[in-house]
């Protein structure tokens, strides 16, 4: 299954890319900055998680860019080429390209090629490769003629350089060999179409060259690594991979990129009257995952790195963030429920399979895969069946069965439509409910939110905690919305409820006895990791509170919740989230809820303080770090409606003398810190010592 996220523009600024589209987007040596070169005259760094500017560089009027900037991996600078001969090098600190280092180079630059672990390649339009240390030794050295006039480069590829003309040739030649292998591309029974893009990927024997065709469909060529005679012109056969990916009337904005060993993506209409469309199919399975509109329009041009597919949208660069899944049959037919943006869609598209013979898909396993393909088909339509009219029970016993059978290819793939078929009846038949098989799926560990993202939804709304409370455990990608409707639940949900719900306790220990209130009660006489409730550390604020000491010690050692909202509140705190998304849905919770939150927190801080290794007892509780972060989120979302709550007041005050504290604790940790360097010092002077030695020590 593949998804496409929502799309972002990396400025609100129209680009000023010429008639031909951006001439580059180039991965920086951070992990989230991208060159983007336009058709003019402009260089811009981006930084993707922020979309924000980071640095923009042009070359002086009169002047063109005429080769996309890249990054120098191996020493974090920019190279640029302008002027088709002028090589200009520069990194993130200057300002002027006019002032950087310059190189007038003595042939035609089509490309610079970098990547990580070796020095930039620069590839000239005569064909011909140098290294950018041995170019820049000599400048104006003589650049060889690789390929004839009449030859045009149609692209190049990561770890080899590929060249092709009309005829359809292509030249390959290892970054480090000078030897040069030419093959001709037999087109076959199409002969007449056009191609209109390549791409490429390459393992350990071959490059694998797909090509998008005038006539919609891809091609794949298989090209030898290391060729059985250099010196000859080989022939080498293309093979139909998809039929009809997009229209054959298509003549601009088609493009064509490998995503992974399974997947491509391809831009373009995929009918003669329908607006462009950015789409992702399943190579192994023949399949369309998932297409995008994109009513303004592209240039041709499509690039991606990491899970981002880039390209220019009217004329803004457009980023659309996509995912694929490892691939299995369930996904590919569509059947894998995903969160979409209304803009997307999920369509199988079929091919005959008979066709795909020679398509390098793995035919000599054919048998294998029908045999492997009969067995899913046939378990799902089996447990679809028993879904859609058998009992509970009856569901529940022959789930225990699967369950127990040895784990199929497809097993996760087959779990999740197991889940969509039941969520599916739940909907349509509200009395059903089979939590008890909703349990056991969870517990299988190979579910996710996105897998099945109409689970937690149905737990919400019967208000099931203990379901919900398993997918907060068990799944990592939980969006922010839902982990706050979880948490506005778990706060409002009575006690007397509580007590009849059967929640998982391991994370919580035993918050009430005697002992503990003793244990509690003798540490706030001295400090508690440098805080005394008792202290008074504000003469103002704290003067309600120093008039009855017993109460505030005995309301700060008390939980404020039972232990299975407890329980409830640790799975929250154990959840991920970015802090950027969460904020916003925090400020929807009630004041009264946030404030009960915020008091068990604050509990928990006690809690952790009355060891020394400020951690919780029971299996797998919150970390102090955890508790930390929450309580800041919590006052960050909603401290100016807290604060003017009444039933807050102690609660505010306590947490600034805990914060002064702290800050004090920390300072005179700080000057510890300088006499422990110094006694150091003098420890290490003091090598030669005897069997027996008094040293005394002033410390001032």
């Amino acid at each position: 299954m593949a998804a496409l996220e929502e799309e972002f523009t990396l400025s609100s600024v129209v680009l000023g890319a010429g008639p031909d589209g951006l001439l580059g987007v180039e991965h920086s040596d951070k992990t989230d900055q991208f060159l983007v070169t336009d058709s003019g005259r402009t260089v811009i760094l981006y930084k993707l998680s922020d979309q924000k500017t980071l640095g923009s560089w042009s070359v002086k009027q009169g002047q063109i860019i005429t080769c996309p900037a890249v990054c120098n991996f191996q020493t974090g600078e920019y190279i640029v080429v302008h002027d088709n001969k002028v090589l200009r090098i520069w990194n993130s600190e200057d300002v002027n390209l006019d002032k950087v280092f310059k190189a007038t180079l003595s042939a035609e630059v089509y490309r610079i090629h970098s990547i990580q672990g070796t020095e930039p390649l620069v590839l000239f339009k005569e064909g011909a490769v140098r290294g950018l240390e041995a170019l820049l030794a000599e400048p104006q050295q003589k650049i060889e003629t690789v390929i004839s006039n009449e030859e045009v480069i149609k692209m190049y590829c990561m770890f080899l350089i590929i060249f092709f003309h009309g005829n359809y040739f292509a030249y390959v030649q290892t970054f480090h060999s000078r030897v040069l292998s030419k093959y001709t591309l037999l087109l076959g029974q199409e002969e007449k179409v056009v191609i209109q893009s390549f791409t490429a990927s390459v393992d350990r024997k071959f490059i694998s060259l797909m090509s998008l065709s005038s006539d919609g469909c891809i091609h794949e060529t298989l090209i030898p690594i290391r060729p059985t005679d250099p010196e000859k012109n080989q022939r080498v056969v293309r093979s139909l991979l998809l039929k009809a990916v997009v229209s054959g009337n298509a003549r601009n904005g088609v493009a064509l990129t490998v995503l992974d060993q399974d997947h491509v993506a391809v831009l373009g209409s995929p009918l003669p009257a329908s607006k462009e469309c950015i789409s992702i199919w399943n190579i192994k399975f023949q399949t369309l995952q998932i297409s995008k509109e994109l009513p303004q329009g592209t240039s041709g041009q499509l690039w991606y790195y990491g899970e981002n597919l880039f390209m220019l949208h009217g004329k803004f660069l457009t980023v659309i963030p996509y995912k694929c899944e490892v691939s299995s049959l369930a996904g590919a037919l569509g059947k894998l429920k995903h969160s979409q943006d209304p803009g997307t869609h999920v369509t199988p598209h079929f091919v005959n399979w008979e066709t795909s013979q020679g398509c390098g898909l793995g035919c000599q396993n054919s048998e294998q895969s029908r045999r492997i393909v009969s067995l899913v088909i046939e378990i799902e339509i089996s447990l679809i069946l028993l879904f859609q009219k058998d009992s509970e029970k009856h569901i529940e016993v022959e789930l225990r069965k699967f369950l127990a059978m040895k784990q199929t290819p497809d097993f996760h793939a087959i779990i999740g439509d197991i889940v969509t078929g039941l969520l599916e009846r739940c909907k349509a038949e509200p009395s059903f409910c089979p939590r008890n098989c909703l349990i056991q799926l969870i517990q299988t560990h190979v579910l996710s939110y996105s897998l099945c993202p109409g689970l937690m939804e149905v737990a919400l709304q019967k208000t099931d905690v203990q379901l919900l409370q398993l997918c907060l455990q068990q799944f990592p990608d939980i969006p922010e919305s839902v982990t706050c409707a979880c948490l506005k639940l778990f706060l409002s949900i009575g006690d007397d409820c509580l007590q009849e719900t059967d929640v998982n306790m391991e994370s919580v220990s035993d918050y009430s006895g005697t002992a503990q209130d003793e244990k509690m009660e003798e540490q706030t006489k001295i400090l508690q990791n440098g805080f005394n409730p008792k202290e008074d550390n504000c003469s103002n604020c704290d003067q309600e509170l120093n008039e009855k000491p017993q109460d505030t010690t005995k309301e700060t050692i008390s939980c404020p919740v039972i232990p299975k909202r407890a329980a409830l509140l640790n799975a929250i705190l154990h959840s991920a989230y970015s802090e950027t998304f969460l904020l916003p849905h925090l400020k929807d919770i009630p004041a009264q809820h946030i404030t009960l939150f915020l008091q068990y927190l604050y509990f928990l801080y006690l809690k952790c303080s009355e060891n020394a290794t400020m951690t919780l007892p029971g299996i797998h509780p919150p970390t102090l770090n955890q508790i930390m972060d929450w309580i800041c989120l919590l006052l960050d979302a909603n401290f100016t409606v807290v604060v003017m709550i009444p039933e807050a007041k102690r609660l505010l005050i306590n947490l600034y003398k805990f914060v002064k504290s702290q800050i004090s604790v920390y300072s005179e940790l700080n000057k510890i810190e300088v006499s422990f360097r110094e006694l150091q010092k003098l420890n290490q002077e003091k090598n030669n010592r005897g069997l027996y030695s008094i040293e005394v020590l002033e410390l001032f």
